[in-house]
């Protein structure tokens, strides 16, 4: 199986948008979720950087910019000139990545413009949190391209379609792979990303929902969209390697072919869309195979065994009577995504994944690190005064203190191994979402050198917030509890770029595609003082920011 998906990955297609879509849905004895792809995709030529030498460096790394510009159909027919300019005049490099952007002199939300561009896969949306209203700060020329007329903008989200280079492969992510994937970033060159995500457990056996995936997934957007704190950007990027078989021309000509099907057109997407009807519902595990698999993990904690804590997941299928549009849904989580990240990745023929989630992995910005715990859920009071009742509770209450410290701890030792010092500030807080709080701390470091970037992430995944610990022994656990594959849940989520990567924890999400459902997950820390019930009751409550989207009734020609 993993070498047909590689194959299947690398595979190049053009497909007509216009076709008619089919698809269908399956469900195995082994309670997942099945998408047999019938609708064609329009998918554009790309390489695999995984199979490039990542030892040796790019002959071109370069990114120009452009005046800006009133709007996206201006942007774009400066691009397509700039694109053929390059096509008449390339640079003479056996391998290279060239991003071309242009500002606009708008504020348009990206996805906005992603939702324009329906027909696309794959695609990528990343924003950052609404508490700090932005993830970078970033020098950007909006003349020429030289460093004179340079000013400061704050990036708030990207969106992307087509990938320039994507990264994927048959073994797990390794150094090798990360290695791969910097070699066509750059400092010179800081919006040139690579967005993905990484599998929960790279043990597991890999089931057919998650199938295109793989054991990781990243893209450099081939057509990119920057929405900006006071403007936004379009902009594009060719990457190519003589080596892969992949020339500049190759590059050039799959660039303007997708050019010619973006939209310049951008509607405002609706924040609240009306419910959708549910046909059926099916957790699994379901309510009596939970409270038997959250008694069994406290036995064994009780027991002589090193576990202290297990973080156990439910997947809830759900199939609705009408499509439920990925974006669509994601644009009414960011209603209430304060304090959260918004994610969205859907490879070529795969569902999309999509998530707002609180939690962040960690944050590198050339040597300075960041990372959070996060750990304790209570929901939200009706009320200022009910609210504060609540969250003194969450700050008193023995079970959530043990998890947290639990957190936060295994958190700073892993920082500790590659980081001179390391600081803890609020040691203990809340953190408050609009459903929910957590108990929150923050921790950050200097990285003894820029390559200790990828074993912080190995290291800090999983976190004992949604694996538990010990780690191995959690992990065991987990995979002989759940019957279903967390896929990317609870996976890194996020981007490497040149000086700086961020990547939060896939958690808060579900796996969804037009017509066909979605898989929803979510988790919950089992610790000495646990209880079932009240532990599904937390299930129920992270989720509800997917499921306040569904009617539960059946229709009446059901019913009959």
């Amino acid at each position: 199986m993993a070498a047909a998906q590689a194959a299947a990955a690398a595979r190049p297609c053009f497909m007509d948008p216009e076709a008619a879509a089919k698809c269908s849905i399956t469900v195995s004895s082994r309670q997942t979720i099945h998408f047999s792809h019938h609708r064609p995709q329009l998918c554009t030529l790309s390489m695999n950087g995984c199979h490039g030498d990542s030892h040796l460096p790019l002959g071109t790394v370069e990114t120009r910019s452009f005046p800006a510009v009133p709007s996206p159909s201006l942007a774009l027919d400066r691009l397509s000139s700039a694109i053929s300019e390059l096509k008449s005049n390339p640079p003479p490099s056996s391998s290279g990545i060239i991003r071309l952007q242009v500002p606009i002199q708008q504020q348009i939300e990206a996805i906005d413009w992603l939702y324009a561009q329906d027909q696309f896969l794959p695609r990528c949306f990343f924003s950052g949190r609404c508490q700090t209203g932005h993830f970078s700060d970033l020098s950007i020329g909006f003349t020429n391209g030289n460093d004179q007329n340079q000013s400061k903008h704050k990036l708030v989200s990207v969106a992307g379609v087509g990938s320039a280079v994507f990264f994927q492969d048959v073994h797990p992510f390794s150094y090798r792979h990360w290695k791969s994937l910097k070699r066509f970033l750059s400092t010179e060159c800081p919006l040139i990303r690579a967005y993905g995500a990484i599998r929960f457990d790279a043990r597991a056996n890999i089931s057919s929902e998650w199938e295109a995936f793989g054991y990781f997934y990243f893209m450099v957007p081939q057509v990119e969209f920057d929405e900006l704190e006071e403007g936004s950007m379009l902009a594009t990027t060719i990457a190519w390697d003589n080596a892969l078989s992949w020339n500049v021309g190759h590059a050039i000509d799959a660039l303007k072919a997708t050019m010619h099907q973006i939209s310049s057109i951008v509607l405002k997407l609706r924040r609240q869309v009306p419910s959708t009807l549910m046909l059926r519902n099916n957790n699994i595990p379901c309510k009596t195979y939970w409270d038997l698999a959250v008694n069994r993990a406290l036995q064994k904690i009780r027991s002589n065994s090193a576990l202290i804590k297990v973080v156990l997941a439910r997947s809830s299928r759900v199939i609705t009577a009408t499509d439920i549009d990925p974006l669509a849904w994601l644009a009414c989580l960011q209603v209430e995504g304060e304090n959260a990240y918004q994610f969205c990745l859907q490879p070529p023929n795969a569902p999309a994944f999509i998530g707002n989630t609180p939690e962040q992995l960690f944050h590198r910005k050339w040597l300075g690190i960041t990372s959070e715990a996060l750990a304790g859920t209570r929901a939200r009071g009706e009320s200022m005064p009910e609210d504060l009742e609540i969250e003194l509770e969450l700050l008193s209450s023995p079970k959530d203190h043990l998890e947290f410290t639990i957190v936060r701890e295994s958190i700073q030792r892993k920082l500790e191994n590659v980081c001179d010092s390391v600081q803890v500030e609020p040691k203990k807080a809340i953190r408050k979402f609009p459903r929910v709080q957590h108990l929150y701390a923050k921790l950050a470091g200097r990285l003894r050198s820029e390559d200790d970037e990828f074993d912080i992430l190995s290291s800090l995944h999983p976190s004992p917030a949604v694996c538990g610990f010990p780690t191995e022994e959690a992990r065991l656990l987990i995979a002989e509890t759940e019957v279903f594959d967390r896929g990317m849940y609870a996976g890194p989520v996020g981007w490497f770029g040149g000086g700086e990567s961020e990547f939060a924890v896939g958690i808060r999400s579900a796996l969804v595609e037009k017509g066909l459902g979605a898989m929803i997950y979510a988790g919950t820390g089992v610790v000495e003082g646990s209880n079932a019930s009240l532990e599904w009751d937390e299930l129920e409550l992270k989720i509800s920011q997917f499921t306040k989207l569904l009617k539960l009734e059946v229709p009446l020609e059901i019913k009959s």
